[in-house]
């Protein structure tokens, strides 16, 4: 991370404060996740806060790896800004992420306005507090007081009241918002309820301090007695966990990034308010961040099919018994001895390993899962054991750093390195949850690297390979990782790098299709195996939208 402090806004310190931030809100992560009562009382605000800020951050460091690592290869703060801003709607999590992308997204407004030559100062910075707090109460389709909304606006105003540099206004507008912070259960009942300070406000209050840090080099307390008492109180009683929401509510929470113009998102929200409630629609320039709560969750979906194109659509059920939904306690969960958790290309195959148990993330072409996620999801699947099968050998680093937060959680977690989604389905079908872990660990490890893996995928642009040169539009047949065949036609290359594969012998196929292969290649293949291939079976599965056109697996 870049040395602190920085003495004004330019594009290392963006990045140095994202950082911070990211380190902040991991600090507080689960006590922010413990107070958390409004508007669900599903303790995931710390958890949300640090996904979306671990999106940003991972944005932020692609920008720099662009430019090289010399000091004056940086990037200009704009692209920088930018970045900050962009990776945090396409990765926000929840209302309260949402909610902070928004205000990222109004700071990078300001930063990046004056182009590439220019550094912010305190005057600079006092005007991005002001536009986030602002954006970001616009985006709320009924702003309540007491909430992360009130803690912006504090922040906003202190730093309106001061002159100086970066560091001064930082240091204000974080004083503020620690006010405002122990103020919240004064103007929420719900929080005043539950002797508790707002989550997404005290996750604010993280950030900034964080800003504080990246101009000042000094990391403020958080001394405010009120708040920090109620926190503190919280921690020790764990009152929030039955804690009753403000009546009842919807009870699904819908989020979808949405590709629109700016007139169809303005219906969009009008739609979606009459729906359900905590509507937060932010971004902009064609690429929006949807979330709402609401009953009906295909209609919330189809609002945005008639608004745009909506995608990585991620639906939540608060369940049955959910204070969210019937105002009474929940009762507490058992943990399963064990689980699996994957990481799956495709809707198709997240619905298979699904129904074979396994806890599942998404993960779309060009939008690996950080981390955060991956920890998320080992959380989720609340087992004292967990398989974690990554399934890509690029997710290996930020699956074995994972795994072993998780285990610093005590969880006892075991890493198999699935470089495919079909080994890891070798893996799921000798899964036994009966036999010693160690005992499980080592079957589907071994049935996964008896699993020979390859994709066929069209060639994106001109490229150097180990079959030779492929131009932009040519069918790629990728064995094990590297590029085997080159050609025309999707079935040709596909039949090439099966008899490569099966060459070396083989008792089973498995296809996955993508949506956008050939409708006629799996039963052309089956043929092809059966009439070619004596004893060995073939099976078919439906990825959806995978990224390759088809993945072969051979074991």
């Amino acid at each position: 991370m870049p040395q602190v402090p920085q003495t004004f806004f330019d594009a290392l310190a963006v990045r140095t404060w994202c950082g911070l931030a990211l380190r902040s809100l991991g600090h507080a992560r689960e006590e922010i996740d413990a107070i958390n009562v409004y508007p669900v009382a599903d303790g995931d605000t710390g958890t949300n806060l640090y996904l979306t800020m671990e999106s940003a951050v991972a944005a932020v460091d692609a920008v720099f790896d662009g430019h090289g690592t010399l000091t004056e290869r940086k990037p200009p703060l704009a692209d920088a800004a930018r970045a900050m801003a962009h990776g945090a709607l396409i990765g926000a999590r929840g209302n309260s992420g949402t909610i902070l992308a928004q205000l990222l997204r109004g700071m990078a407004q300001v930063l990046a306005a004056d182009g590439e030559t220019a550094h912010t100062d305190g005057e600079g910075l006092r005007l991005a507090l002001r536009r986030a707090a602002d954006s970001a109460r616009h985006a709320v389709a009924h702003p309540v007081e007491g909430t992360v909304l009130s803690v912006a606006s504090a922040a906003a105003d202190a730093a309106d009241g001061t002159d100086g540099d970066c560091g001064t206004v930082a240091r204000a507008a974080y004083e503020g918002a620690c006010a405002a912070l122990a103020a919240t259960p004064g103007q929420l009942a719900v929080l005043e309820r539950a002797g508790v300070v707002d989550a997404g406000g005290r996750g604010l209050v993280a950030v900034l301090a964080a800003l504080v840090e990246t101009f000042t080099g000094e990391v403020p307390v958080f001394t405010v007695l009120e708040a920090h008492a109620r926190v503190e109180a919280v921690l020790d009683s764990g009152a929030p966990e039955g804690t009753p929401c403000e009546g009842g509510g919807p009870a699904f929470e819908v989020i979808y990034l949405l590709e629109a113009d700016d007139s169809a998102v303005t219906r969009l929200r009008e739609r979606l308010d009459a729906l359900g409630d905590s509507l937060v629609v932010v971004g902009g320039d064609g690429l929006w961040n949807v979330h709402v709560h609401v009953d009906d969750a295909g209609a919330a979906v189809e609002a945005g099919v008639e608004a745009g194109r909506p995608y990585r659509i991620r639906i939540t059920h608060f369940g049955l018994g959910d204070v969210h939904t019937t105002g009474a306690e929940r009762p507490p969960r058992e943990r399963a001895q064990r689980a699996v958790v994957a990481v799956v290309p495709g809707e198709g195959l997240a619905g298979l390993y699904g129904e074979a148990g396994a806890t599942t993330v998404l993960a779309r072409p060009g939008e690996p899962p950080a981390s955060g996620e991956l920890v998320a999801a080992v959380r989720r699947a609340h087992a004292r054991e967990v398989v974690l099968l990554p399934n890509d050998a690029e997710l290996r680093h930020t699956a074995a750093a994972a795994a072993e937060q998780a285990r610093a959680e005590g969880i006892r977690v075991a890493l198999i390195p699935t470089r495919s989604a079909v080994q890891g389905i070798a893996a799921l079908a000798v899964h036994e949850p009966e036999r010693r872990f160690d005992e499980d660990v080592v079957s589907m490890t071994s049935a996964a690297g008896a699993t020979r893996y390859a994709e066929v995928a069209v060639a994106e642009r001109q490229s150097w390979t180990m079959a030779g040169i492929c131009q932009a539009g040519d069918v790629l047949g990728l064995v094990d990782g590297d590029v085997a065949v080159i050609g025309a036609d999707v079935t040709a290359t596909a039949r090439a790098v099966l008899d490569r594969m099966l060459a070396a012998g083989g008792e089973l196929v498995t296809l996955v299709l993508g949506d956008d292969a050939p409708v006629s290649v799996a039963d052309i293949l089956e043929m092809h195996v059966r009439e070619s291939y004596l004893a060995v079976d073939t099976v078919v599965y439906r990825g959806g939208r995978q990224g390759a056109l088809l993945l072969i697996g051979v074991e």
